[in-house]
C-alpha cells in the first residue's frame, strides 16, 4: 500500500477516534484525553493509537482501561464512521509527549525569570 494512502488513513482514523472518544460516555476517561497519532498497520488489521491524558499516573491508567474496556464500541463507530476495507483492531498506548513539552515550557519560562531578574 502506497505510503501516502496509508497516512491519509491515519490522518482520518486519528480525527473520527479523537471524536468517538469525546462522545464516550465512560467517568475513567476525562475531558483532556487527546489522540496524539494513529498508525494502522499496511493490512489494516490493526492500528497503534497513542493517547494523552492528563493527569496524574492513577487517571492516565483509568483512562487507558476506560479505553480498552470500550474497543469494542469504538471499532464499530469507526467501522461506520471511516470508510476502509477492513475496521483495525485498536491497541492503546498512552503518550506523555503533550506533558513532557509543558514541563519543557514552564522549565524555560522559570529560567529566562531568572535571567530578567539579573
Amino acid at each position: 500500500m502506497a505510503k501516502n494512502r496509508i497516512n491519509k488513513i491515519n490522518e482520518e482514523v486519528r480525527r473520527e477516534l479523537a471524536n468517538v472518544i469525546r462522545e464516550l460516555k465512560d467517568s475513567r476517561i476525562p475531558i483532556l484525553t487527546s489522540v496524539v497519532s494513529v498508525n494502522v498497520t499496511n493490512d489494516l488489521s490493526y492500528a497503534k493509537c497513542y493517547i494523552s491524558v492528563m493527569g496524574d499516573e492513577q487517571t492516565k491508567k483509568k483512562a487507558l482501561e476506560g479505553l480498552k474496556s470500550a474497543s469494542g464500541y469504538i471499532r464499530r463507530e469507526m467501522g461506520r464512521r471511516v470508510d476502509l476495507r477492513c475496521t483495525p483492531e485498536f491497541i492503546f498506548e498512552l503518550d506523555d509527549s503533550i506533558e513532557h513539552g509543558a514541563h519543557i515550557n514552564q522549565v524555560l519560562s522559570e529560567i529566562m525569570k531568572g535571567q530578567d531578574n539579573e
